[in-house]
C-alpha cells in the first residue's frame, strides 16, 4: 500500500492559504538565534509553513482541553491538568532542534498564559561508559543504545501530571549524557519532544514512546540531501573546537580536515545512514504531520494525515 494515502499532501502556497497572516512578531536575528548551526530559516518560511501549522496545533490543543473536561464531567471526576505532547522526529542533521524551538517560541507567544516546555531525547542515550560496557557504542543512536524505559517512564510521568519530572540532557560538546545537569519539568500544559527515536517502538515492550503524543511531527528530506547538511554540520563543529581541548571534536580539528571530512562520511554511511533507513525513515508514517525539506532546509510539502 502507498505509504502516502493516508495523507494530504500541501505545497507551500496552498499550505499559507489556510492562515495567511504576515504577523510573524519575530525579527531574523531571533531567527538566526534559534537555528541550529547549518540549519536554515526565515520569515518567509515562518509565514508560509510554520504559523499555519501552530494555527493547527492551537485548534488541536483546544480540542484537546475541550475532550479532558467533557470526560470528567462523564466520569464525575475533577478536571485534571493533562498536558498536551507535541513529538518530533526525524534524521540526524535534518533540523528537528530548530523547528522544536521555533515551535516553542511561536506557542509561548500565541498562548502567554500557558506553560509550554521543551526537551530532547538525546539525554537518554547510556552513558559511552554503559554504551562501551555493551559492546554497542559504534551504534550510538541506533535503538539499543537508548534507555526507552526509562524515557517511556519520563512520559508518563508527565502524561499522569506529576508535579516536578527530571529529564536528562546531553552535551554535544562532550559528546556523553550530562546526568548532573538534568532539565527539570514542572506541570507544562504543552510539552515538545524532540529526537530521533521518538516514534520507535521499544524492543522489550508494546507501547510505542508516540502513543503519548497528541500531535507527532516529521521532518523527512532525502537521504543524499541530509547527508550534504550531516558534513556541513560537521565542518561547523570543527571550527568550534578549534581552541577548545575539552571539546569531542578538538581532536578532529586539529589534524588534516580531509582526513577528518573522510571519517564523518564513513560515520555517516556506517552509523547514521543504516540508522535512518532501518530504523527511522519506517516509522515516518506514525506521524500526523509530515515536513519535507528540499536544499537549504526549505520546506517545500506539508502532508497531513487524514482522519
Amino acid at each position: 500500500m502507498n505509504e502516502w494515502m493516508n495523507y494530504e499532501q500541501f505545497d507551500r502556497q496552498e499550505w499559507h492559504s489556510f492562515f495567511p497572516t504576515d504577523t510573524v512578531r519575530l525579527s531574523q536575528d531571533n531567527l538566526d538565534e534559534i537555528k541550529s548551526l547549518n540549519d536554515r530559516i526565515s520569515i518567509e518560511d515562518v509565514q508560509d509553513v510554520y504559523l499555519p501549522l501552530i494555527k493547527l496545533l492551537q485548534l488541536r490543543f483546544q480540542n484537546h482541553l475541550e475532550w479532558q473536561m467533557q470526560k470528567a464531567n462523564f466520569l464525575h471526576q475533577k478536571s485534571e491538568r493533562v498536558p498536551y505532547i507535541i513529538g518530533i522526529a526525524g534524521s540526524v542533521a535534518v533540523g528537528k532542534s530548530t523547528i522544536a524551538r521555533l515551535l516553542s517560541i511561536l506557542l509561548n507567544k500565541l498562548l502567554p498564559d500557558k506553560r509550554v516546555e521543551l526537551m530532547t531525547t538525546d539525554g537518554f542515550l547510556y552513558p559511552n561508559a554503559e554504551l562501551k560496557r555493551r559492546g554497542i557504542l559504534d551504534r550510538k543512536g541506533f535503538p539499543e543504545s537508548y534507555d526507552m524505559e526509562k524515557l517511556l517512564r519520563f512520559m508518563n510521568d508527565i502524561e499522569a501530571g506529576k508535579t516536578v519530572v527530571k529529564a536528562p540532557t546531553y552535551s554535544h560538546q562532550v559528546y556523553d549524557v550530562m546526568p548532573d545537569q538534568p532539565l527539570v519539568i514542572r506541570q507544562p500544559d504543552i510539552l515538545i519532544v524532540e529526537g530521533i527515536n521518538t516514534l520507535q517502538l521499544p524492543s522489550s515492550q508494546q507501547i510505542y514512546v508516540s502513543d503519548y503524543f497528541d500531535t507527532a511531527i516529521y521532518v523527512d528530506a532525502d537521504a543524499e540531501q541530509i547527508e550534504k547538511w550531516y558534513l556541513q554540520r560537521f565542518g561547523m563543529l570543527l571550527d568550534t573546537a578549534l581552541t577548545d581541548p575539552d571539546n569531542y571534536y578538538y581532536s578532529y580539528s586539529q589534524g588534516p580536515r580531509e582526513e577528518a571530512f573522510k571519517m564523518a562520511k564513513n560515520v555517516w554511511q556506517t552509523v547514521d545512514l543504516p540508522n535512518l533507513t532501518d530504523y527511522i525513515l519506517p516509522t515516518r508514517n506514525r506521524a500526523n504531520i509530515i515536513l519535507h525539506k528540499t536544499a537549504n532546509h526549505v520546506v517545500d510539502r506539508i502532508y497531513l494525515k487524514r482522519g
